[in-house]
């Protein structure tokens, strides 16, 4: 069965509280070879038959109504991963 994957994250626009507390956190750390940090969110979704164009528009419908806030956050990406059992 395959398993869709959706990535949320806040828009760009609106500051992030976590990523900044990671990227403060990093940079106490030492690491200043990075220059910012966004934090998202991840959902893997497992359907029964194949992940066809009708299916992976289904998930983005219910990624834009169910999974992410449209006021604050954007869909960025779906994308399938085969089997994983």
């Amino acid at each position: 069965m395959p398993t869709i994957v959706v990535d949320v994250m806040p828009k760009a626009e609106l500051l992030d509280p976590q990523g900044k507390a990671v990227a403060g956190a990093l940079a106490r750390l030492g690491r200043s070879t990075f220059t910012g940090v966004r934090i998202g969110k991840r959902f893997e979704i497992t359907v029964d038959g194949a992940a066809d164009e009708a299916t992976l528009a289904e998930v983005r419908q219910v990624a834009e109504d169910i999974l992410s806030n449209g006021v604050i956050e954007d869909v960025v990406g779906i994308h399938v991963v085969e089997d994983r059992g």
